[in-house]
């Protein structure tokens, strides 16, 4: 559905926002299914179109699913048809989504083939899947790639646990072989694995359906392989760009805002960073609550030099929250250095910003210096197109602070990552319109 966002901008915001589950969380556990032909019960699954779409791909692929509720959902994967991955209806259905890539290594796991189109997903430059590749191969997948078709094909009469050291620590990369891993015989360790919160969930929850995961949470995970996995029930954690977000948001509107049953153990470095661009925020219980404050003044370092906000693995700043940083940073009082180092068109959206009367210099694709306006002069409203999920809420958020009518086309952008943000943010009192 092509749609437009207009927006009425300048209002101050008030109230409560609960966080959705987490995207990149429930991309990872909802393939994890596969794993076991067994009942598995998620809850606070997020409702927006690129988790639905995994959905529909498992009910395609045979697997039993009931929604019990709003974002419960039963899965269980004990007849599935094997021929619709080799369908042509499948290499349109995968293509469509990048997150169908993790579903490889469960396929590998329990039915020793695994097939996949290549991906699409957002345009924010090169995302190489030879992480996920060489891994599967590593535990003794035959890999094969028709290059007419767009295609991949793995194949495993028995996969063998071995050491894996993996070239960069792809959160994607590790879920794909941890699930391999799982039902393969012997024991594998993944080094240099990827560490965040979604993954140590996933593990977790593998964990509780009878693997034996040790390391969670660092980045060397031991792996015993296991015959058999059973069903199991797994809550997803909120959503932690979309927590970012909120604490943005309210810096840039001058709202006073809660943001709602945020897991606080969970959010790393976030709360921090946003700290250091001088925004107010408290922990009340499992809450963020954020003050309406009439300026924020960005931090120096202590030898007096300018502050760098930069991405990095966990637990390093999330490369998808530095868009809303920068954003932010547009009306903090000082200067800062945006530094965006794992993609390299992430930053191509300032242009926007610059329309609004930002003062950004882009410095080359992965860096961006912006010279804080301090609310004198309020961005101002016009007309723009989401490129992707983060840099579309990211502009959302300019528009709500900025002076005027803002209209931003191309939003499915944004509902592919959001699930009823126009809804949420009217609660707050957002003059916010889906047309």
């Amino acid at each position: 559905m092509n749609g437009i966002f207009q927006i009425k901008g300048g209002k101050r915001l008030h109230g409560e926002i609960t966080p959705q589950g987490a995207k990149n969380e429930a991309l990872q556990i909802i393939c994890a299914v596969l794993l076991t032909d067994e009942e598995v019960r998620i809850t606070n699954i997020p409702d927006i179109h690129d988790v639905n779409r995994l959905i529909e791909i498992l009910g395609d692929f045979g697997v039993k699913i009931t929604k019990n509720g709003h974002g419960d959902y039963t899965f269980q994967a004990d007849s599935v048809n094997f021929d619709y991955i080799k369908s042509e209806e499948f290499k349109v259905d995968g293509a469509k989504l990048r997150g169908s890539v993790m579903l490889l290594g469960p396929m590998l796991a329990r039915f020793g083939e695994a097939c996949m189109p290549t991906p699409g997903g957002d345009k924010i430059g090169r995302r190489r899947l030879d992480t996920h590749f060489q891994g599967l191969v590593e535990l003794g997948a035959e890999f094969h790639y028709d290059q007419e078709e767009y295609y991949y094909t793995l194949k495993a009469k028995e996969l063998r646990g071995k050491f894996i050291l993996l070239e960069e620590a792809s959160v994607t990369g590790t879920a794909n072989i941890v699930m391999a891993a799982v039902l393969a015989t012997g024991k594998t360790q993944i080094y240099n694995a990827a560490c965040e919160p979604y993954l140590q969930q996933l593990c977790h929850m593998l964990n509780r359906m009878g693997a034996q995961i040790s390391g969670i949470g660092s980045n060397l995970l031991t792996i015993e392989g296991v015959k058999h996995l059973g069903g199991t029930q797994h809550r997803m954690l909120p959503d932690m760009v979309e927590i970012g977000s909120w604490i943005g948001l309210a810096a840039m509107t001058k709202s006073e805002i809660v943001i709602k049953n945020v897991n606080w153990d969970q959010l790393g470095v976030i709360p921090n960073t946003f700290r250091k661009l001088g925004i107010q925020l408290e922990k009340s219980g499992d809450d963020i609550y954020i003050p309406a404050q009439e300026q924020y003044k960005v931090q120096k370092f202590i030898d007096g030099s300018i502050l760098t906000v930069s991405d990095a693995p966990w637990p390093g700043f999330t490369p998808d929250l530095l868009s809303i940083i920068l954003v932010v940073a547009t009306q903090a009082k000082g200067t800062v250095l945006v530094h965006q180092k794992m993609f390299e068109s992430r930053l191509f959206f300032v242009d926007k910003l610059l329309d609004m009367g930002a003062q950004i210099i882009l410095c080359d694709p992965h860096r961006a210096t912006v010279v804080g306006l301090n609310h004198e002069s309020p961005l101002r409203g016009t007309t723009m197109i989401s490129p992707d999920i983060r840099a579309g809420n990211a502009l959302l958020i300019a528009a709500l602070s900025a002076e005027g009518t803002s209209i931003i086309h191309n939003i499915e952008q944004i509902d592919r990552g959001y699930e009823n943000i126009d809804g949420r943010l009217k609660a707050l009192g957002a003059d916010i319109q889906r047309m």
